[in-house]
């Protein structure tokens, strides 16, 4: 077991991390090309997130230097108590050990989730996708550089380079001690993962995310969400259903606009009445698509969302407030939304810095995963020879 390193050794790993990877952004960026390049896949999400341009290096220095800023998540005092007896009690946060991080794809994972389970105190073990590998190889290649600089072990960052025969083996018989397991892929890695796994998993679900348009809408509101909704379609917070309320005024003229303002973005609009399986309402697109249906009410669209949503995010537009607030306390997603995009579901934007992964699950942690809920806890008990009668 690594003993925890001081605070001042992590930050300063973390640091020395951004410093490295603007040094090394070019080389970064070419190895990354070759991963773009020899991806011979057609799922274009996967190779959205594939991508590590200058923008995305950008991203990751940032990450590392805002790890760097924050408090230490490790040790805080949740709960005090004096026992009649003299024990002093405490509750203190404590890191988990090792977290294991498999995903797919993303090179980003490799510093920002790594960084915030390694501030978070724990050893890091990464198992990413092979269409990505030379990229993910280089950086943690930069993380043992900057262990090695502030002496520390460089078995804190390990890649596992698994192939899925070799995963599924450690996932069922670990070769080391694995304490909480965090999967950041599609439906299938995640589903694969849960059913060999034998420590707890946190599950970052799908998104199938849904904007309800309500009698009240502002609808230039409705637009702009709606659009902003499909800015990026590999993200697990874009937008794929729409309900729009059949007692919207002008209902007929806002959906027209709607549909030619998406199909100018190039994006294939499904209607609902269209499928005779309701199959399509479950699925998360990941795709220049989207599906719009009509519904009859509030209750009508909590209740579809609740049925078909992945329990990612959803959204209410409208100017009633009453309205917002029972769609907000009745609709079954880790975040909910009145008057504003399904982008905004992301660590970074909710004030947390950063995220390891989005939980659909509600246990540990629901939602944006950062620094401070990648902690368990412990019990210190103080006492000078008390025994219990």
């Amino acid at each position: 077991m690594n003993t925890l390193l001081s605070i001042e050794t992590r930050n300063a790993v973390l640091l020395t991390m951004a410093t490295l990877l603007d040094e090394e952004r070019e080389a970064i960026i070419a190895i990354n090309k070759k991963d773009l390049e020899a991806y011979k896949g057609d799922d274009i999400s996967m190779f959205d997130r594939l991508k590590a341009d200058d923008k995305k290096v950008d991203e990751m220095i940032a990450a590392a230097k805002h790890l760097a800023s924050q408090e230490d998540p490790v040790g805080v005092e949740r709960f005090s108590f004096k026992h009649d007896n003299g024990m002093q009690v405490y509750n203190k946060t404590a890191s988990f050990g090792t977290i294991l991080i498999i995903y797919e794809s993303r090179p980003d994972v490799t510093v920002e989730a790594a960084g915030i389970a390694f501030k978070s105190g724990n050893k890091i073990l990464l198992k990413g996708g092979k269409e990505s590998l030379n990229s993910n190889l280089k950086i943690v290649a930069l993380w043992h550089k900057a262990l090695k600089q502030h002496g520390a072990s460089t078995d804190w960052v390990e890649y596992l380079q698994f192939n899925r025969t070799e995963t599924q083996a450690f996932l069922e018989k670990p070769t080391q001690k694995v304490d909480l397991i965090v999967p950041r892929g599609g439906e299938r890695l995640i589903a694969f993962v849960k059913q060999h796994a034998t420590c707890p998993v946190i599950i970052s679900g799908r998104g199938n995310n849904f904007v309800y348009v309500a009698k009240e809408a502002d609808t230039d509101i409705a637009l702009d969400i709606i659009l902003n909704g499909k800015s990026k379609i590999s993200a697990c917070n874009a937008v794929d259903k729409v309900l729009i309320d059949e007692n919207l005024p002008n209902r007929i003229e806002f959906v027209n606009q709607l549909i030619e303002k998406l199909t100018a973005l190039n994006i294939e609009v499904l209607k609902g009445k269209n499928f005779s399986s309701d199959e399509i309402w479950y699925e998360e697109f990941l795709d220049y698509k989207i599906l719009i249906g009509k519904i009859g009410s509030n209750a009508d669209a909590i209740a579809e969302i609740n049925k078909y949503s992945g329990g990612h995010s959803s959204v209410i537009i409208t100017k009633n407030e009453a309205e917002a607030k029972v769609f907000m306390e009745n609709v079954d997603t880790a975040v909910v939304y009145h008057n504003a995009s399904s982008r905004f579901t992301d660590g970074g934007q909710l004030g947390l810095g950063g995220e390891l992964a989005i939980s659909t699950d509600k246990l540990h942690q629901r939602g944006p995963i950062g620094l401070q809920h990648l902690v368990t806890n412990r019990w210190y008990v103080h006492g000078n020879g008390q025994t219990r009668g």
